[in-house]
C-alpha cells in the first residue's frame, strides 16, 4: 500500500496517513483524533499506541482509503486499517514458530485451537515473545538503547449453540519494555538561512561548558548521549464479545468491547550527556467502551443493505511531568542573572493533568441498489452525535529553596518559572452533530472489469487542546469537514492469473487539524498545540498488480503519486532557519509535511520442488521485496532541515519446507542493502538537528511449524 505512511517517534506519537491525509507528522496531542481509524476484529483502538504488540493468527488486513463510518464502527475521515484474526476451530490446530537474529532478534510465536464440546465450544488461544539488544549505543550510560521487550497473549472463545447463532468472546493482554527514545544528533547549524548568526545557537550553548564536547553529527554511527533516564513502556488489554446472528433474509451483528492502555514513557527533554532538561514526559491512563450493533441484508435482492448504530467513550488521562538540571540557566539564559536563574530552574519540576473525554452516538447505513446486472448505485448517510469535554492543570511540584531570596528575588525566580511552565487551569466542553455520506457508482464492463466514480463527504468533530495556551488560542478546535472524489477501475485477466487495479483520487479538507510547533515570541521556549489550517488538498494517482506467472512464481508491484498541499495556510509557524525574518509565514500552496510524492513498490514469490523427505514432498521457496519512498519532510514548518531524503529498502527471504507444513526453516533478511536512512529529522531553535535514523540491517533464522 505504497500511500499508507506510518510516522513513530513511539507508541504514543504515531501518526498514520492514507493518501497523505489522516494527521501530520508533529507529536500527537491526546486531544485529537487521527484521520485513520485503526479496528482488530470489529473494535476501534481510540489510540494508534493500543495496536503495537505482535499480533500471531492474522486472516486479513485491509486498507481501506477515504471517508469511511457508513457500514461500521467510527467514523474516520481519511480512512481505516482493519484487521482480522483467526476464529477458533473445533477441529485441533496447533502453528508456531521460533526466529533468531543480529543483534540479539529472538522471538517465539505460537497459536492453538480445539473444540472443547463438539459443535458448541471451541476455543484459540495465542502468545508472542520477542525483543532485540538495541540498534543504538548511549555513550554517556554505557547501554544500548531502542532494544525492546515484548510479551503478549490472546484467548479466544467461540460459542455456537444452535447453526444460526455464534458468539466470540476475545481477551487480550500485551506488555512492551523499550529503552528508547534515544536519538541522534545528525546536523548543526549556527545561522539563519540568509547567514545572520542564530543567536544562542547549540554551539554557543555548548561552548559555555569546558568540560563538554560537541557530537560528531554522525547520525549513523547509531550514537546518543542522553543523561537522564527515557523508557517507552506500556501495556495495553481488552475484552470484547461478537455475536452473529443468522435470521434469514439478514443478520445481525453485535460487537462489545472494553478496552485499557497505560502509557508509561520517560525522555531525555535535551538528548545531551548535560543535566538541562532532565524529565520531559507524557504519561496517559486510556480507557474505551464501545457498543455496536448492525443490521445486514443476505441473498440475492435488488436492493442489499447495512443499518447500524455506534456507540463510543473514551477517557484519556494524561500525565505530564518535566524537570530541569544545574545546566539548564547557564543552557537557556546566559544573559540573566545566575544566581536568579539557578534558582529558578534547577531542581524545578512542573506536572500537568489533562483529561479528554468523547463521547459518540452514531446512526448509520448503506444501500447497494443493483440498478442491473452491470451497474450498481452505492447510497450511505451517517448521522453522529458527540460531546467532547475536558479539563487541563499545570502546577508547579518541586524547586529550590527560596527562603533567602528577596522578594524581588522571588518575584524574578517566579517569572523565569512562569516563562517556562506556567501555572494555568482551564475546562471546556461542547457539542458536535454532523451528516456524513457517499454515493458510488460501479460499471461492470467486463465479466473480470468494473469501472467506478465515487464522491464522499466526511466529518472530524472538533479537538481538545488541553495544554498551555498562548493567548487568542481557543481549548477548542473546529471540527474538519471532507469532499473526497475518486474514479477508478478493478479488473482480472490472463485467465485471471494477473489483477490490475488503479485509482485517481481527489481529497479537499476544510479546517484541517494539526499539531501546531512554535517559538515563544521573545523566550528560548518552544510550546505545541492543536489548531486548524483553513484549507488541505491531496490529488493523486495509485495502482497495483499482482500476476501469477505460474504455480510456483508470482510477482506483485503497486505505485502512487500523491500531490499534497496547503491550499491556504497564511499564518503558519516559521521554519527554523527563517525565525529572524518573523515568527509566522504563508506556506499557501506548500507541500504538506509527511508526505512523500512518489511510493513504490515490487516483490516476487517463487517454489520449486525437491522431491521427498520422508514421504513428506519437500519444496525450495524464495521471497524478495523492495519497497521506495520519495523524499519528505517531518517538521510542521516545512524546515528545509526536516527534509528525509528518499530511500529504499530491500527484504529477502529463503527457505526448505514440508509441502504439508510440518516443517518450514528460512533464512531472511530485512534492510538487505544495509540502507542508512531516517525515520524522521527534527529542527530546534538552537540550529540543532536531532534524528530517529531506520534500523539497519538484520538477518536471522526461523523455523516454523504446523500441524
Amino acid at each position: 500500500m505504497p500511500s499508507l505512511q506510518v510516522f513513530s517517534f513511539n507508541p504514543r506519537n504515531t501518526n498514520i496517513n492514507v493518501r497523505g491525509l489522516g494527521s501530520n507528522v508533529a507529536l500527537t496531542n491526546d486531544g485529537l483524533e487521527n484521520g485513520v481509524g485503526f479496528y482488530i476484529d470489529n473494535v476501534y483502538y481510540g489510540r494508534v499506541g493500543l495496536s503495537q504488540f505482535d499480533l500471531v493468527d492474522l486472516q486479513s488486513i485491509e486498507v481501506l482509503r477515504g471517508p469511511q463510518g457508513t457500514l461500521f464502527g467510527k467514523n474516520t475521515t481519511s480512512g481505516v486499517i482493519n484487521i482480522s484474526s483467526k476464529k477458533p476451530t473445533f477441529d485441533p490446530e496447533f502453528s508456531g514458530e521460533a526466529s533468531l537474529g543480529n543483534y540479539g532478534f529472538r522471538q517465539i510465536r505460537a497459536s492453538a485451537a480445539a473444540g472443547l464440546v463438539p459443535d458448541l465450544l471451541a476455543v484459540r488461544i495465542s502468545g508472542a515473545i520477542s525483543g532485540n539488544d538495541g540498534f543504538l549505543f548511549n555513550k554517556t550510560t554505557n547501554t544500548r538503547a531502542q532494544n525492546y521487550s515484548n510479551q503478549s497473549v490472546r484467548g479466544q472463545l467461540l460459542l455456537t449453540p444452535t447453526p444460526d447463532l455464534e458468539l466470540r468472546i476475545i481477551g487480550d493482554y500485551a506488555k512492551q519494555e523499550q529503552d528508547h527514545v534515544l536519538s541522534v544528533f545528525a546536523g548543526l547549524h549556527t545561522t539563519y538561512r540568509n547567514g545572520a548568526t542564530i543567536p544562542n545557537n547549540f554551539a554557543q550553548r555548548a561552548a559555555r561548558f569546558p568540560g563538554y564536547a560537541l557530537p560528531a553529527f554522525r547520525p549513523f554511527d547509531r550514537l546518543g548521549e542522553a543523561d537522564s533516564h527515557y523508557q517507552s513502556n506500556m501495556e495495553g488489554y481488552g475484552v470484547s464479545g461478537e455475536v452473529n446472528w443468522d435470521l434469514g433474509g439478514a443478520a445481525l451483528t453485535s460487537i462489545t468491547a472494553y478496552r485499557w492502555w497505560d502509557w508509561n514513557p520517560a525522555n531525555d527533554g535535551d538528548s545531551t550527556s548535560l543535566p538541562i532538561t532532565t524529565k520531559a514526559q507524557q504519561a496517559n491512563r486510556q480507557r474505551q467502551f464501545s457498543q455496536e450493533v448492525r443490521l445486514a441484508s443476505q441473498g440475492n435482492r435488488t436492493v442489499d443493505y447495512v443499518i447500524g448504530a455506534y456507540y463510543f467513550w473514551q477517557v484519556v488521562n494524561g500525565y505530564g511531568a518535566t524537570r530541569y538540571g544545574p545546566a539548564a540557566a547557564l543552557w537557556n539564559l546566559p544573559a540573566a542573572n545566575q544566581i536568579i536563574a539557578n534558582a529558578a530552574l534547577d531542581g524545578f519540576e512542573a506536572n500537568s493533568t489533562s483529561t479528554p473525554e468523547t463521547r459518540t452516538f452514531a446512526l448509520f447505513g448503506q444501500t447497494d441498489w443493483h440498478l442491473s446486472d452491470a451497474l450498481t448505485l452505492t447510497t450511505g448517510l451517517r448521522w453522529t452525535h458527540e460531546k467532547k469535554s475536558g479539563a487541563f492543570d499545570q502546577f508547579w511540584v518541586d524547586g529550590a529553596n527560596l527562603s533567602g531570596l528577596t522578594p524581588a528575588q522571588v518575584a524574578a525566580v517566579n517569572a523565569i518559572r512562569t516563562q517556562f511552565n506556567p501555572v494555568t487551569s482551564f475546562s471546556t466542553r461542547f457539542t458536535d452533530n454532523n451528516l456524513s455520506g457517499l454515493v458510488t457508482l460501479n460499471w461492470k464492463v467486463a465479466p473480470d472489469a468494473s469501472v467506478y466514480g465515487s464522491y464522499s463527504r466526511g466529518n472530524k468533530s472538533g479537538g481538545l487542546n488541553l495544554t498551555a495556551l498562548p493567548i487568542g488560542i481557543q481549548p477548542e478546535v473546529a471540527p474538519e469537514k471532507v469532499d473526497a472524489f475518486e474514479l477508478g477501475f478493478k479488473s482480472q485477466f490472463l485467465d485471471r492469473r494477473a489483477t490490475f487495479n488503479a485509482a485517481a483520487f481527489w481529497t479537499q479538507i476544510r479546517d484541517y487539524q494539526t499539531a501546531i510547533t512554535e517559538q515563544v515570541p521573545n523566550t528560548v521556549n518552544v510550546r505545541q498545540y492543536i489548531a486548524n489550517i483553513p484549507k488541505v488538498r491531496s490529488r493523486g494517482l495509485e495502482g497495483d498488480l499482482a500476476f501469477q506467472a505460474s504455480d510456483a512464481v508470482s510477482f506483485t508491484a503497486s505505485a502512487s503519486y500523491t500531490d499534497a498541499k496547503y491550499v491556504e495556510y497564511v499564518n503558519a509557524p516559521q521554519a527554523v532557519e527563517n525565525l529572524n525574518l518573523g515568527g509566522i509565514q504563508d506556506l499557501s500552496g506548500k507541500p504538506l509535511s509527511g508526505v512523500p510524492k512518489f511510493a513504490w513498490s515490487i516483490g516476487a514469490d517463487g517454489s520449486a520442488p525437491l522431491g521427498d523427505l520422508g514421504g513428506r514432498g519437500l519444496s525450495l521457496y524464495g521471497h524478495a521485496d523492495y519497497a521506495h519512498r520519495a523524499s519528505f519532510n517531518t517538521s510542521a514548518t516545512n524546515s528545509a532541515w526536516a527534509q528525509v531524503p528518499g530511500f529504499g529498502i530491500a527484504n529477502a527471504r529463503i527457505g526448505l519446507k514440508t509441502d504439508d507444513g510440518l516443517w518450514d526453516l528460512s533464512l531472511w533478511a530485512r534492510n538487505l542493502l544495509d540502507k542508512d536512512y531516517f525515520l524522521n529529522l527534527s529542527a530546534a531553535n538552537t540550529g540543532v538537528v536531532t534524528a530517529q535514523v531506520g534500523e539497519p540491517r538484520t538477518y536471522g533464522v526461523t523455523l516454523r511449524t504446523r500441524l
